[in-house]
């Protein structure tokens, strides 16, 4: 069976189509899986890119990740959402583990470290919404160390609370602050580095 990765309407291919793409996949039909494996290849890597842009050259692994993860699960689709929601779902969920993981990790080394003074932030949201402007801060996010690219993303584009933050990564709130403060701090010089 060949399914289309998109019709005009959605994008997704439709349910019976899905039940059946599931159900050849689930049979180990190769074709079936190689379709499967573009369709959520299309459906997520613009959304992976997204979201940890500009740390590139993780989405690859991370691809990978999502698309073992939704052949794995693929025996729990129950057709409730669209294949395409279901698998953006796993995405979503695989793209905050790494957010999470990686902070965790920043926030433990830092723990002992003596804290920077905050300085003056760019105010990153009014920039985001520049494009001359979008360059310029994915070239100062690159060149921060990972840990301070993630935490500054993910409270500012992801628009996740300090709180949220530290939840998510089992970190106190005062550790999370501490990260955030010095990655302001290196983004800060980073910006200040790449005057125009």
């Amino acid at each position: 069976m060949r399914v289309s990765a998109q019709t005009p309407a959605e994008g997704d291919p439709s349910g019976g189509q899905q039940r059946q793409l599931v159900s050849e996949v689930l049979r180990k039909d190769r074709k079936a899986t190689a379709e499967f494996v573009a369709c959520c290849a299309d459906w997520v890597y613009p959304f992976v890119c997204r979201h940890l842009a500009p740390r590139t050259e993780v989405v690859e692994d991370l691809m990978q990740e999502i698309l073992l993860a939704a052949w794995q699960s693929l025996p729990n689709f129950r057709g409730d959402a669209g294949l395409r929601a279901w698998i953006l779902g796993i995405a979503r969920h695989k793209v905050e583990d790494y957010y999470r993981k990686s902070i965790r990790e920043a926030a433990s080394l830092a723990d002992g470290a003596i804290a920077t003074k905050p300085g003056v932030t760019p105010p990153l949201e009014e920039q985001l919404d520049k494009e001359a402007e979008q360059a310029r801060i994915r070239r100062a996010l690159a060149r921060l160390p990972e840990a301070y690219a993630l935490a500054l993303i993910w409270r500012y584009r992801e628009e996740k609370s300090v709180r949220e933050i530290a939840e998510l990564t089992g970190k106190t709130d005062k550790a999370v602050e501490r990260l955030l403060a010095r990655a302001r701090e290196s983004f800060k010089r980073r910006w200040n580095d790449d005057q125009p």
